[in-house]
């Protein structure tokens, strides 16, 4: 793999890094993924920070804490124990009982959820990493901002759909629904949930809808909500569709509904 321009670059590492946890403004977010578009090494970056966030959060890894960070605990333990028991003048006694349960539970540490928790008294509170559906709203944003909102303008979907050939390492299904009262706009490659993937956009009376999709297998169908936005997920024919939107619930599933049903009727003509 050929290194990128930008490795070792201590900003560019933190921006990668920013990215990463959702902490960009809109134009540094289309820098960085720009970028990432074109640059397997920074790209495979972010996959390795969303592997370790995937296996922090398994529940059957275990890992016993390196011995400095163990010894910061037991500091601090030991500190809090101090502030709350005034010394005297007599000689020390042993820890209260309930102060030497807390240091041998935390001797030995299970798991990484654990570990998190130790770190948490010595370093203060972790950050929050933003979800996919956040990440969605946040694309979805930018793309009505910074003027990115197709690569593609047209609303032929013979046009749209062999766009893509060569950009993404998937082919997603395009239709034009201006009968059902969406029209097609056009596509754009647009990179969340660590990867490169494809956005199909239409517009609903003066609303613009960003259709998400990805290869994934997995069984999902759900509408939820974030910051004022509407989101439908489903899954077909081994891809995930993600639709976002500020207009209403029911007109974005009605959306799904009209997108499922004309790609339907097209995948059976062809």
């Amino acid at each position: 793999m050929t290194p990128c321009s930008k490795a070792g670059d201590p900003d560019w590492t933190l921006m990668i890094q920013s990215f990463f946890d959702g902490e960009l403004d809109a134009i540094h977010s289309l820098q960085v993924e720009t970028h990432l578009a074109t640059c397997p090494s920074c790209a495979g970056e972010i996959d390795r920070l969303r592997t370790l966030k995937q296996t922090v959060a398994r529940k059957d890894v275990s890992w016993r804490a390196p011995a400095h960070v163990r010894a910061q605990v037991m500091e601090a333990l030991a500190q809090a124990a101090d502030k709350r028991e005034p010394r005297r003048a007599v000689a020390p006694k042993a820890p209260s009982p309930s102060v030497a349960a807390m240091i041998r539970q935390w001797l030995f540490v299970p798991s990484l959820a654990a570990l998190a928790a130790s770190l948490l008294l010595v370093f203060g509170p972790l950050q929050t990493r933003s979800s996919l559906e956040d990440e969605i709203v946040a694309s979805h944003i930018r793309s009505t901002l910074v003027n990115h909102l197709t690569d593609v303008q047209t609303s032929d979907r013979h046009t749209v759909k062999p766009w893509f050939n060569g950009k993404i390492d998937f082919a997603p299904p395009v239709t034009d629904l201006a009968a059902q009262g969406f029209p097609l706009v056009g596509g754009r490659v647009d990179y969340v949930g660590g990867r490169v993937v494809a956005a199909l956009v239409y517009r609903r009376h003066g609303h613009v809808i960003n259709l998400f999709v990805w290869p994934s297998s997995g069984p999902v169908a759900r509408t939820t909500a974030r910051d004022g936005y509407t989101l439908e997920s489903w899954t077909s024919n081994g891809l995930a569709f993600v639709a976002v939107s500020d207009t209403g619930a029911d007109d974005i599933n009605t959306f799904r509904l009209a997108f499922v049903t004309q790609t339907e009727i097209q995948r059976s003509g062809e």
